[in-house]
Order: structure tokens, then sequence, then C-alpha cells
């Protein structure tokens, strides 16, 4: 028996609308589908693709361990955020043994900061594996802000906002763009250090970008409270002639 192929499949920023069309026909056809999420919560890639998932298929949860609650720099979380992606490897795989594909699916595009090129790295040697991909956040949040992000010879940086100060600060003193994800916790970090480059003027704060609620204000006009998941920050480019 031949085995399944797994889809990697990008399902975009949020608006279910925005899933393309080669994803939806995956999603409606595929007799399994998988996807991460935070315990507790009905999870975000999940949540986007509803609309569009073969409604006999077989569903794989697959809960974090953990999300923020133990550093990337603490030895135990590699090894094991590593058992937990080994086993959800092995509980795709196991179906794709049997013949059935599998939808995995990743909010946005699966290969910009997703989960899902975990379980890609440990797959793709032994089965065929596909990737959709998806409408990333960064071009939902400008589309709704109306922000023109780059033109001519600007250069655009994707910047996390967990980074140290010193290297965002070097990073964003080197190109014309840039956008700013994982903010969370860090939105008075990231304002400061933007403050101090003086480019708080030009920053947009946009926060659920192609959802229901979704908003973007200057960066000004945002306080000092944590961001929530779906939120990042935009530093427009094209100050040149134009």
């Amino acid at each position: 028996m031949a085995a399944g192929i797994l889809h990697i499949v990008g399902v975009g920023p949020g608006d279910p609308e925005l899933v393309t069309l080669k994803a939806a026909r995956i999603l409606g056809a595929a007799p399994v589908f998988a996807f991460f999420a935070k315990r507790g919560r009905v999870g975000h890639a999940r949540a986007i693709a509803d609309p569009h998932l073969n409604p006999t298929a077989e569903e794989l949860r697959f809960d974090y361990p953990f999300t923020t609650d133990l550093s990337v720099a603490d030895p135990r979380y590699l090894i094991e955020m590593g058992a937990f992606y080994d086993a959800c490897a092995g509980a795709m795989a196991a179906r794709l043994d049997t013949g059935r594909d599998v939808a995995l699916l990743c909010e946005g595009d699966p290969f910009l900061y997703g989960s899902a090129m975990y379980p890609f790295d440990r797959l793709r040697h032994r089965y065929d594996v596909r990737v959709v991909p998806g409408i990333t956040a960064m071009s939902g949040c400008w589309s709704l802000a109306g922000a023109p992000i780059v033109h001519g010879d600007d250069t655009l940086a994707v910047l996390p906002a967990t980074l140290d100060s010193g290297t965002l600060a070097t990073r964003l003193r080197h190109c014309e763009a840039a956008v700013i994800m994982k903010l969370g916790r860090h939105l008075p970090r990231m304002r400061a250090i933007l403050d101090e480059l003086g480019l708080t003027s030009r920053a947009l704060y946009v926060e659920r970008g192609t959802m229901e609620g979704g908003h973007a204000v200057p960066l000004a006009e945002r306080d000092d409270s944590a961001a929530p998941y779906f939120s990042l920050l935009l530093i427009p480019g094209r100050q040149g002639a134009r």
C-alpha cells in the first residue's frame, strides 16, 4: 500500500475567505487533518480552517506542552519541544502509513515562524510532503492598515520582538521598513527602542488583521498594556521620492 501524502497547509492570517482555493480543495478532501493549539483553546488555525474542513475527517489535535511559560533559553525547552514534535510526527506518520492523506494546518504561511516546519523536518525524507503557501499575517495587517510598506530599493526587515534591545535597534537602523512580530509583553520595550530611533511617529500597531474586530492605529495612540497574540507593528518605508 502506498503511503498517504502530507499536505502542510497555510490557512492565512485569519479571515476564512483568505484561505487559497488550493488550500480549501485539500482541506475539503483530506481524510485526516491535524493542528496545533494551546491547551484549553480552540486553536487559531483550526478556527480559520473550520468552514473548509471535510466534515467526516479524523481530527488530530496537538496541544503544546507550554507556550510562554518556559524560556527558549532554558535547556528543557529544546528537549521537551523536540519530544513533542517527535510525537506529532509519529501520530501523522501512523495515518500516512495506512494510505490516508493528512492535512496539517498552519496559520499564516507554514514557513514563516510556523510550528508546521518542525514536523516537516522530521517527515520530509520519509513521505511525500507538499506545502501550500498561505497569505501572511503581515500582508493582511498592512492591507487592513492601508499602509504600503516598501517601494523602489527599500529593504524590509521582519523582526521578532523577543530579540534583545541592542540587536533590534541595530537591525532597525539598517532597513527602510520593518515588521515586528511576537509583541506580547515586549510592546513597552519596543516603544522605547522606536522612540530612541525616532521611528515612533511612523509606526503602526495592528491587531487581529483581517479578522472580526481587527483594527490599526498609530503606535503613539496605543497604550503599553501587553499585546495579544494576533498583533504586530509596522514601520512603513516609502520615505523617498515617489
